[in-house]
Formats: structure tokens, C-alpha cells, sequence
């Protein structure tokens, strides 16, 4: 991908206007505000981009990706693959842009064995303290003895990794919300699971499966501590906000009882270009306050 400066120079512009040059200034007179006036503050909760968003354009040139994203606006990202870079390497690339990592998306199989202590490893050099799985199938969930299993093995792994402050998560497919005798894959998951597993719930995939996202932020609190903001319905393509998730009780929730300290925006059906559609994204979060 080849930015041009012209493009860089627009999603700079847009990122000042959406978060505004004087944004710790203006926090810090509400809070000032808040506290006379005896109401709690509303914490702010940074937005980080999933990578697998822009997947094809991190490929050609992961260097002018993340520098367009932290120009428009976002603090983080979550990797899905290191495009055969070192640890140290991407750390590299993130310091320079002012951003930071806010998960990595692994396959189970890199929390297992000898390629924990590689993959914890890897990750204390990323300053990432979330170890997301980012899909099991039917031989990891399929039945509510392997459901029982596999929670109990997370459980495990996440007690292994909290001395290096870190956590296990994770993330939400469509299939996690087909029943098995009466209750959601996913409901009987993190029921099993003990509270140190990270609940990653994707607001789209649950919707598109035919679950219910706000059902699930209300019955496990505290276990967002990274979520993914997809829309769901709308016009093809549709950004966060054009289209029918309730985003105001989605973020109620996250920012009362989920204990959310990551809004992760995944984007995988594009109006324009895939850059150009999370740009869209975050200005639109920006509008709704976030």
C-alpha cells in the first residue's frame, strides 16, 4: 500500500478534529465539573483497531498501516498475525506511532506446551497483557463435556499467566450462540470458565448468530475487559453507528458493570476501502462521544 502524503495530511486532520487538540484540557475541566457538582465522571475507555481489519493493506506495508490508524484517532491495536516480524520489531513500529497493543489473536495450540512460555514471552516485549483465542470449533465446543473441558483448561492458563500480568480470552463467533440443551455455547462457557478467562464478546458476530449481546454483557459483569464494536444490519458495508446494535446500551454496560478497558473496532465488510472504513468507524464513535 502506498499512502499518499495527501491522505496521511486528511486522516491527520480528521483525527485532531475527532478528538480534539485540547481533549486532556477539556477532561480534566469536566471532571473538575463533575466533582463539584457531586457525579462520578464517566471514565474514558480508549478504542484500539483489530489489524485483521485492514488485513491486506497491513501485508503490503504494516509500517504506513499503523501510522494511518494512530493518525486517525486510534490508541491500540490488536494483532492477528505479525506479518513475519520480530516482537521487538512491531514494539518498534508501535512506539513511533504512539500506539499500544490491546490484544494479539492466537489458535489455542499457542497456550499449550512449550509454546506458552514463547507466546508470554512475545507478548511482554509487545506490552500486550491480553492472549485472545480467536476461534475453537466443534472439537473444543461441541458438546457440553468438551465445552466443561476446554473452560477448565483456559481457567488454568490464565492462573499460569497472571504472575506475568497477563490475561486468556475468548472471542465471539456466530456459532458461540447456538444452544445446546436450552443454553448458548457460549453461555455455558463462561459459566464454566473462572473469572480470570476474558469474555472478548463481538457485538456483530453475537447479533448475526442470533444471540443476544446485551443479554450477555448483563449476565456476566466484569468479564469485558476487551470487547469488539461491529456493527450489524444497516446498508452493505455499514460503519459502527449506521446500523441497528443499540450502541448506547452496549456502552452503559461496558462502562458500568463490564469493566471494559477496551473498545477494539473490527470492520469486515467495506463501503470503500478497508482504510477508509474504520476511519469511518472511529469518527463515528467520536460523534457518539467515545
Amino acid at each position: 500500500m502506498n499512502l499518499s502524503r495527501r491522505d496521511l495530511l486528511k486522516w491527520g486532520a480528521g483525527a485532531v478534529l475527532a478528538t480534539g487538540a485540547l481533549a486532556p484540557e477539556l477532561d480534566a475541566q469536566i471532571r473538575a465539573k463533575g466533582k463539584r457538582r457531586g457525579v462520578r465522571p464517566v471514565r474514558r475507555i480508549p478504542i484500539g483497531l483489530q489489524l485483521y481489519s485492514v488485513r491486506q493493506d497491513c501485508e503490503k506495508d504494516l509500517p504506513g498501516v499503523l501510522k494511518a490508524v494512530a493518525q486517525m484517532g486510534y490508541q491500540g491495536v490488536e494483532f492477528a498475525g505479525y506479518y513475519g516480524r520480530k516482537a521487538d520489531e512491531l514494539k518498534k513500529l508501535l512506539d513511533a506511532n504512539g500506539l499500544k497493543c490491546c490484544g494479539t489473536h492466537i489458535g489455542l495450540n499457542a497456550l499449550l506446551g512449550d509454546e506458552l512460555k514463547k507466546t508470554v514471552e512475545f507478548n511482554k516485549t509487545l506490552g500486550n497483557p491480553f492472549l485472545i483465542v480467536s476461534y475453537m470449533g466443534e472439537d473444543r465446543l461441541g458438546t457440553i463435556e468438551k465445552i466443561n473441558e476446554t473452560a477448565k483448561l483456559l481457567t488454568e492458563i490464565g492462573a499460569k499467566v497472571r504472575p506475568d500480568g497477563m490475561q486468556v480470552g475468548y472471542h465471539a463467533h456466530g456459532g458461540d450462540s447456538k444452544k445446546l440443551d436450552g443454553e448458548t455455547v457460549w453461555d455455558r462457557f463462561f459459566t464454566a470458565a473462572g473469572p480470570e478467562v476474558t469474555m472478548q464478546l463481538d457485538i456483530g458476530n453475537c447479533i448475526g448468530g442470533g444471540g443476544d449481546p446485551y443479554a450477555v454483557l448483563r449476565k456476566f459483569p466484569g468479564r469485558s475487559a476487551t470487547i469488539h464494536l461491529k456493527e450489524h444490519g444497516g446498508k452493505p458495508g455499514a460503519p459502527i453507528g449506521e446500523g441497528e446494535v443499540k450502541w448506547k446500551e452496549v456502552f452503559q454496560l461496558c462502562e458500568t458493570t463490564g469493566r471494559t478497558q477496551w473498545y477494539i473496532v473490527e470492520q469486515e465488510s467495506y463501503a470503500g476501502t478497508p482504510l477508509e472504513s474504520v476511519k469511518q468507524c472511529i469518527d463515528n464513535l467520536r460523534k457518539m462521544g467515545k
